[in-house]
C-alpha cells in the first residue's frame, strides 16, 4: 500500500517534532543541558558529566514517553476503527482500567512497581479484553456491542480499582493513584526494555493488518466482499492493540486521552484513504512528549504527572466528539 505524499510529509514533520520535544525534556533538570548538548549527548560525543546526565538518568524517562505515545497512538486508532467510532479509545471500553485494577491489586499486596506490576497490566488488559469480547460475542462480534460491553467493563473495573484504594494502606494509596494518575517521573532504563520489544513487534503487525483494518472501515459486507476474514481479523486486530496498550499502560500508568486525541489528529492531518497508523502513533509520541514538558516546566515548586495535562486537554475533546456524536 503506497503511502500519499501528504502522509509522508506529516510524518516526516511529526518525528522532527518528536526527536526535537525528547531533546527539549533531557535539557530539563538541575543540571541545565542545551538542545545542541543534548543531541550531541545522543550520539555518544560532548562533556563526560553531561553524557552520564543524559544517559543514565533522563534519556530513558523521554524515551518511555516515545514509545508509549507511539503505542497508545496506534493501539488508539486500531479500536477506532475496528469499532467505526471515535468514542472506542481504550480509555472508554475497559482494556486500561483492567490494567489498571490489576496492576493496583498488585501493588496493594505488596509486590512493588516492577516487573510483577507491568506483568499483571499486561494481564489484566487481556482479561478485560477476552470477556468483552465473550460477552459481546453473538455470531461474532460487532463494534457497537464492544463499545458498549466495554464501556459496562470499564465501570465495574472502575468500581473494584476504588473498593481496593478503600482498602489499603495510606502510604500504599498514595502510590497507586500517582500510578494511576500516569506519570513518567522515576523511570528507569528497566523500564524500556519490555516496552521497546512490544512496540518493536506489536507496530509491525498492526500495520500488517492495516488492509484488513480498512477493509473493517467499509462495513461487514464490503469487507467480506474484499476478501477480509471479518472475525478473525476483528480478533486479529483487538489483540494487537490490546497488547500496545497493555504495555505502555504497565511502563507509565494509564496517560489519559492519548489514545483518544492522536487518531483524530491524525486523521485531521492528512485526510487519510485507509487508517494512518504510523501518523497517528507519531502524534501520539508528540501528544505525550509535549505534555510531560509543560507538567514539568508549569508549576515552579514541582512537576505534574503527564496524566493530569493530557487529561485537561483530552477532556474537552471527548465532550466535542459526544457533541458531534449526538448531531
Amino acid at each position: 500500500m503506497t503511502a500519499r505524499p501528504r502522509t509522508i510529509v506529516a510524518c516526516f514533520l511529526l518525528g522532527a517534532s518528536a526527536f526535537l520535544l525528547l531533546c527539549l525534556e533531557i535539557t530539563i533538570g538541575d543540571f541545565p543541558l542545551t538542545v545542541p548538548e543534548v543531541a550531541a549527548g545522543l550520539f555518544g560525543s560532548g562533556d563526560p558529566a553531561a553524557l552520564l546526565v543524559i544517559n543514565e538518568i533522563r534519556l530513558p524517562r523521554a524515551l518511555v514517553g516515545l514509545l508509549i505515545g507511539i503505542a497508545f497512538g496506534v493501539g488508539g486508532l486500531l479500536f477506532q476503527a475496528l469499532a467505526r467510532n471515535p468514542l472506542a479509545s481504550p480509555d472508554v471500553i475497559g482494556v486500561t482500567d483492567g490494567a489498571n485494577t490489576f496492576a493496583v491489586a498488585t501493588l496493594l499486596a505488596g509486590a512493588g512497581t516492577g516487573l510483577g506490576m507491568s506483568t499483571m497490566a499486561v494481564l489484566g488488559g487481556f482479561t478485560v479484553s477476552a470477556i468483552v469480547v465473550g460477552l459481546s460475542w453473538k455470531q461474532g462480534t460487532t463494534g457497537i456491542r464492544i463499545v458498549l460491553v466495554g464501556i459496562g467493563m470499564a465501570a465495574l473495573c472502575g468500581s473494584i480499582t476504588d473498593y481496593l484504594l478503600l482498602k489499603s494502606g495510606a502510604f500504599q494509596a498514595q502510590q497507586a493513584v500517582v500510578w494511576l494518575t500516569g506519570s513518567l517521573s522515576g523511570r528507569t532504563w528497566g523500564s524500556v526494555p519490555a516496552l521497546a520489544v512490544a512496540v518493536a513487534l506489536l507496530v509491525p503487525a498492526a500495520l500488517a493488518l492495516g488492509k484488513w483494518l480498512a477493509g473493517l472501515e467499509l462495513g461487514e459486507d464490503t469487507a467480506r466482499g474484499l476478501g477480509v476474514p471479518v472475525q478473525g481479523a476483528r480478533l486479529a486486530i483487538m489483540a494487537v492493540g490490546v497488547g500496545l496498550v497493555s504495555f505502555a499502560t504497565a511502563a507509565a500508568g494509564p496517560v489519559a486521552f492519548v489514545a483518544l486525541l492522536a487518531p483524530q489528529i491524525a486523521r485531521r492531518l492528512v485526510h487519510p484513504s485507509v487508517p494512518p497508523l504510523m501518523t497517528s502513533g507519531l502524534v501520539g509520541a508528540v501528544v505525550v512528549l509535549a505534555a510531560d514538558l509543560v507538567a514539568r516546566t508549569l508549576l515552579s515548586s514541582g512537576e505534574l504527572p503527564v496524566g493530569v495535562v493530557t487529561g485537561v486537554v483530552g477532556a474537552p475533546v471527548l465532550l466535542w466528539l459526544l457533541a458531534r456524536s449526538f448531531r
